[in-house]
């Protein structure tokens, strides 16, 4: 742990793309949108649009897409389409937790977003608890420029009786980190899209995602829920066939995974920020195991693609390809990191081995190795993800 930076006094939070994850209703939205006028929307103008105000957003799909309508018609047409969705929309991995232990803490929080105000009221009110958390919010219609400007953050402190540099801000968008930093505040980024870490050069510190987050390290109160350097999780369930990876794991590495396809998941890959996790794993003729599981692209293999590769604690005789497997992943040990050689990568792998040994012969998690689904099979009832 670095020492503290500065004392700060109050966070304020991005809400989309930073504590609720937006992505897969905005999907669902211009999908049905653009059909109207035989466009398809395929996602490639996702980073372009990441954290800008709304006119900004349509006027980049217009052009991009050739719509046959103005920024002002498009926004008239689509922004009520979105309002029957929000009920959908899932908090970030961390995000709860975070809002409960600065609150608790009696931290004030705010919201600074480029969304209107009544659309960022809209989304906190299907998260539980969320109404009461903020201190204030502001919206990008409520000040007199969005970000990239800092007027948003400093209509944000000013509400919250602060001087900017006592704030940390939270951001997940290049723009959002761009308005904070010209506000004079300490920034953390949580980079929402895939490999862009490069992009945030001008943050104080870049996590890759919320459960990264030491708040110690800005004079906040530390969280209080790390156990053996692990961190508990509400369990969530996957399974399916044991497929062939990218046979590196016992060749190259010495460390025999079995990988899950990712075909099905997509949910699951978007949920849950790439890292290092753990919990029990049912083989279907076999027994219940020990378990430690990367989710990401491996930056040292640099893979085009996220996938999942478990480690099952266990000394096999045989490879067991095709055999159903169902884990219960109960804990969070560390985020993904590239490594400068290969030997500093097994060693980190071997860590978070012994890691997980300890922490699942702790109470907390040893009940879980009793969890139904870890002995169902492929023709009963299975749960993908709570």
């Amino acid at each position: 742990m670095s020492s503290i930076k500065k004392l700060l006094s109050c966070v304020i939070l991005d809400l989309d793309g930073t504590l609720i994850n937006t992505d897969g209703v905005v999907s669902e939205v211009l999908k049905t949108f653009l059909v109207k006028y035989g466009k398809q929307w395929d996602g490639r103008e996702t980073h372009k649009i990441v954290g800008k105000t709304p006119l900004e957003e349509a006027a980049i799909i217009v052009e991009e897409y050739g719509l046959p309508c103005e920024k002002h018609e498009f926004i008239a047409e689509i922004y009520p389409m979105f309002s029957d969705h929000w009920c959908k929309v899932k908090a970030l991995p961390g995000a709860n937790r975070l809002i409960k232990h600065l609150r608790g803490n009696g931290v004030p929080l705010a919201l600074a977003s480029n969304s209107p105000r009544a659309s960022i009221e809209a989304k906190i009110s299907h998260q539980q608890g969320w109404n009461d958390s903020f201190s204030d919010i502001v919206g990008g219609d409520e000040v007199r420029m969005g970000k990239p400007s800092p007027d948003i953050f400093f209509e944000a402190a000013r509400r919250l009786n602060v001087e900017p540099s006592s704030c940390l801000v939270i951001e997940d968008s290049v723009i959002g980190v761009t308005a904070a930093k010209a506000a004079k505040m300490e920034v953390v980024a949580v980079p929402s899209l895939p490999k862009q870490i490069h992009r945030y050069t001008s943050a104080d510190e870049v996590i890759n995602s919320l459960l990264d987050l030491r708040p110690e390290k800005w004079g906040l109160p530390p969280f209080q829920d790390w156990i053996e350097g692990t961190l508990p999780l509400d369990p969530w369930y996957i399974g399916g066939p044991v497929v062939k990876g990218f046979g590196r794991g016992s060749k190259v590495l010495g460390i025999p995974t079995a990988n899950l396809s990712t075909e099905g998941y997509s949910d699951v890959l978007s949920d849950h920020p790439s890292g290092v996790y753990f919990g029990w794993a049912g083989l279907s003729t076999r027994g219940v195991y020990k378990m430690v599981m990367s989710i990401g692209w491996n930056p040292y293999f640099d893979n085009k693609e996220k996938t999942i590769e478990p480690w099952l604690l266990h000394e096999f005789d045989e490879d067991f390809y095709g055999e159903e497997l169902h884990l219960v992943i109960v804990g969070y040990i560390r985020p993904e990191a590239n490594f400068p050689t290969l030997e500093s990568l097994i060693a980190k792998i071997l860590d978070d081995r012994k890691i997980a040994e300890r922490a699942l012969d702790l109470p907390l998690y040893s009940k879980y190795r009793d969890d139904p689904y870890l002995k169902t099979t492929s023709s009963e009832n299975q749960r993908s993800l709570i």
